[in-house]
């Protein structure tokens, strides 16, 4: 099982040695590749050999790097291992209209579902307003509740005053947490053999990761779960890298999935397997998708 996330805020080499990653610093570390699901590059002065490049993608590790602002702003991949990429991609291609709507519709009730629960698991009023929501979702979001919904529930989570697109710490650290789980998707699914620029709902010819940000969607609220709780911080508090270190560790999250409580990441996994399943042929009831049920970090059996 993949679990560890190394985040590297120094000066560092990367380097391979047999099966593990070397990070090379005043006091260097070794982590076995098959332990690592996610590896954060932010630092400016981080270099790194082909064979660490090579086993990221030999262990379907996610490597991310950072920009200016220090958002994760790329992430590599493993070139398409999976041994019928070609069959999955025409199947996505495929799919029907009426299922691509109906599978949507199913993304949007998990997703406004979870946003209910963060309300009520913060002690907030509104969650009756938007379990009203998720009952009139149909086929396609033809009445577009994700956005009502997102209108609504932003305000009661992190004050009436809030906006999305205004600066501050809180914005900062949802950008950052949605950008770590939207490459947790994106891998998820080259690794299953599709495409992430192919997706639903999503469907901008400027946007790689169309089918990540469809997938990602019940997910979010896990990130603002976390944000809410850890939001009393001056509006031009920067974020710091134990934040950054915290909002990766919402990827060993525990969430509830039809096959039993497990990390995010798992349930990601999951989540991108019967994602397929649908492309080849299953209905949107097909899917896993996560209920939200707290903060709890999952236990792992050594």
């Amino acid at each position: 099982m993949v679990w560890r996330s190394v985040v590297i805020n120094q000066p560092a080499k990367l380097k391979r040695e047999h099966f593990a990653l070397v990070v090379e610093q005043e006091q260097s570390a070794r982590v076995p590749f098959e332990d690592i699901a996610v590896i954060v590059l932010n630092h400016r002065e981080i270099t790194l050999t082909h064979p660490v490049l090579s086993a990221c993608a030999d262990y379907g590790i996610g490597l991310y790097s950072t920009g200016d602002n220090h958002q994760p702003n790329g992430v590599f991949m493993p070139f398409l291992p999976h041994s019928r990429a070609t069959r999955m991609q025409r199947l996505q291609l495929q799919l029907d209209k009426p299922s691509t709507k109906r599978a949507w519709a199913a993304i949007v009730r998990a997703k406004i579902a979870n946003q209910a629960r963060c309300i009520e698991l913060l002690g907030r009023s509104g969650a009756d307003r938007l379990h009203s929501y998720v009952r009139r979702v149909r086929s396609g979001d033809a009445g577009n509740l994700e956005a009502q919904a997102s209108s609504y529930y932003f305000p009661q989570v992190f004050g009436r005053s809030f906006h999305r697109s205004q600066p501050g710490w809180v914005n900062a650290a949802l950008d950052y947490g949605y950008a770590v789980m939207r490459g947790a998707c994106a891998r998820a699914l080259v690794q299953h053999g599709m495409l992430p620029s192919f997706g639903l709902f999503h469907s901008s010819e400027q946007n790689a990761f169309n089918l990540a940000d469809d997938l990602i969607e019940p997910y979010r609220p896990v990130v603002d779960l976390h944000v809410a709780h850890q939001s009393a911080r001056p509006d031009d508090a920067e974020l710091q890298p134990a934040d950054k270190v915290a909002l990766i560790g919402l990827l060993n999250v525990d969430v509830a999935m039809p096959r039993g409580r497990m990390s995010v990441l798992a349930s990601i996994e999951q989540a991108a397997e019967a994602l397929a399943r649908l492309y080849d042929g299953g209905s949107e009831q097909a899917l896993e998708l996560p209920d939200l049920i707290g903060l709890v970090q999952h236990t792992f059996e050594m």
